[in-house]
C-alpha cells in the first residue's frame, strides 16, 4: 500500500506540536472559531509567520471532513511524518547508548496506537516499532490521541517483525514480550539495559512467532476479576517500570 501524500490532523495541541517541530509539513489550516482566544491568536500568528494558508470554515464543514470528533475548531492538511523502516531503526540504535523501544505486534485500533505513542514519548522511549501489514499506521486519529507524540517520536514500520526482533537482539537489545500466560512477573525482570518491550494486538496478544522470538516473556500481576488490560495501559505500565528501574541501583 502506497504512503498517503497527505492527511488531516485536528485539535489545537496537535497542530501546535507540528508547527513547533516541523512546520514544513503543514499545507493549509482551516479554522471554525468566531472569537479566537489567546491560544488561538498565538496559533494564527505562527501560521502567518510560516506563510501557511488559512481558511475560515464552519463547524459543519469540519464535521463533514473529519466526522464527529473533538476538533476544537481547527483542522490542518499535513504531509505525513517520516516513517522509518528496519534499516532506519538499526541505524538509529547505533546512536543510542541504552535504547528503550516499544514494539507493537499488530495493534489495529488508532486510539490504542495513539495512546501507546503518548506513553512511549512520556517515558522517553527512543521509538515505536510496528509491522507494515495488518497493523495501524499514523493517521489523524492517532495524532490527536497521541497529543503531539506522533509528531516527535520516531516511528518504524518493518516488513517482518520477527526478523527485525532478531536484528535487534544481534545489536544487543533484550526483547521482553508481555503475555498473560508468562510465569515471570514484569517486576522481576531486569529492564535496565538496551530493551524492547513487545506487546501484542488487542484481544489476540502476541503472535506465535513473535512470542517465540522474544528473549523472555513477562506478565503483569492481575489481582482483580479482569483477566487483562488494554494494550495501551499495559504499554504505559511496562514502559514506566523500565523507567523506574533505570533510575534505581542495579538489582543485586
Amino acid at each position: 500500500m502506497s504512503k498517503p501524500r497527505h492527511y488531516f490532523i485536528y485539535g489545537l495541541h496537535t497542530l501546535q506540536a507540528v508547527l513547533e517541530r516541523c512546520p514544513e509539513r503543514v499545507l493549509n489550516v482551516s479554522i471554525a472559531l468566531a472569537k479566537p482566544d489567546a491560544r488561538v491568536s498565538r496559533l494564527l500568528a505562527e501560521l502567518e509567520r510560516h506563510g501557511i494558508a488559512l481558511q475560515r470554515v464552519t463547524d459543519k464543514q469540519l464535521i463533514k471532513q473529519l466526522g464527529e470528533v473533538n476538533h476544537q475548531g481547527v483542522m490542518a492538511q499535513v504531509r505525513p511524518p517520516h516513517i522509518g523502516d528496519e534499516h532506519d531503526l538499526l541505524h538509529a540504535l547505533a546512536e543510542v547508548a541504552t535504547p528503550l523501544l516499544l514494539v507493537l505486534d499488530g495493534v489495529q485500533d488508532p486510539h490504542n496506537l495513539g495512546a501507546c505513542l503518548r506513553s512511549a514519548d512520556a517515558a522517553g522511549a527512543h521509538g515505536v516499532v510496528v509491522p507494515r501489514d495488518r497493523a495501524c499506521s499514523l493517521n489523524a486519529t492517532v495524532s490527536k490521541v497521541a497529543s503531539g507524540a506522533a509528531e516527535i517520536l520516531p516511528f518504524y514500520q518493518v516488513t517482518n517483525l520477527a526478523r527485525s526482533l532478531r536484528a535487534l537482539q544481534e545489536a544487543g537489545v533484550y526483547c521482553v514480550g508481555l503475555a498473560g500466560e508468562a510465569s515471570t512477573s514484569l517486576y522481576a525482570c531486569e529492564l535496565r539495559g538496551a530493551l524492547a518491550l513487545v506487546l501484542g494486538a488487542e484481544g489476540s496478544g502476541l503472535r506465535r512467532l513473535t512470542r517465540e522470538t522474544c528473549d523472555g516473556l513477562a506478565k503483569l500481576p492481575m489481582h482483580g476479576s479482569v483477566e487483562s488490560l488494554n494494550v495501551s495501559v499495559t504499554a504505559g505500565i511496562a514502559l514506566f517500570e523500565a523507567v523506574r528501574q533505570r533510575g534505581e541501583p542495579p538489582i543485586s
